[in-house]
């Protein structure tokens, strides 16, 4: 009933959507006069802003499926089962940097562990949208940042380029 190509641009959108939704409705209680109904509608502003801002952070994240494998996050638990490639997994705690790699042609996680351990996770296999909610538990990371380094990982040629590095340790 839907258009593929509406159904696709919907999907990548939707967050947004309802998060620039949210915002609409308490501008709309703002404007429906009295003090309790602009209280409200201001709160429903603010959560609706917080969530725009969230939503267009994680938006680079949101990629067509392209790279073999599947990526799992299970209790601060990182899993990448490579179809083609090695997996493995990385335990949230233990990463001590963050690295945004592109080899042969398509972008790479490489999470490296205190203990000197790197996994390599494709940016655009099945289920690395999850690393965007998995990678804000870890101390001064800049999704911003981090953020517009995949939005431009696709510009460079067998780049790598440094987005976090635990200060901690």
């Amino acid at each position: 009933m839907i258009r593929s190509e509406l159904r696709r641009w919907l999907s990548r959108w939707a967050e947004t959507l309802i998060a620039a939704g949210v915002s609409l409705a308490g501008l709309w209680l703002i404007l429906r006069g009295g003090w309790f109904f602009a209280l409200i509608g201001a709160l429903a502003v603010l959560v609706g802003a917080a969530l725009l801002i969230g939503a267009w952070r994680r938006m680079p994240f949101r990629r067509r499926i392209s790279a073999p494998g599947v990526v799992e996050i299970d209790e601060g638990i990182i899993r990448y089962y490579g179809a083609t490639a090695l997996g493995g997994e990385i335990a949230l705690r233990d990463v001590t940097e963050i690295r945004l790699l592109r080899l042969g042609g398509r972008g790479h996680w490489r999470l490296r562990a205190a203990s000197g351990e790197a996994l390599l996770v494709p940016v655009d296999a099945a289920g690395a949208d999850g690393l965007a909610h998995a990678f804000t538990a870890l101390p001064g990371l800049d999704m911003g940042a981090l953020s517009a380094a995949l939005a431009h990982v696709a510009e460079q040629d067998d780049a790598v380029r440094p987005v976090w590095r635990r200060s901690d340790r």
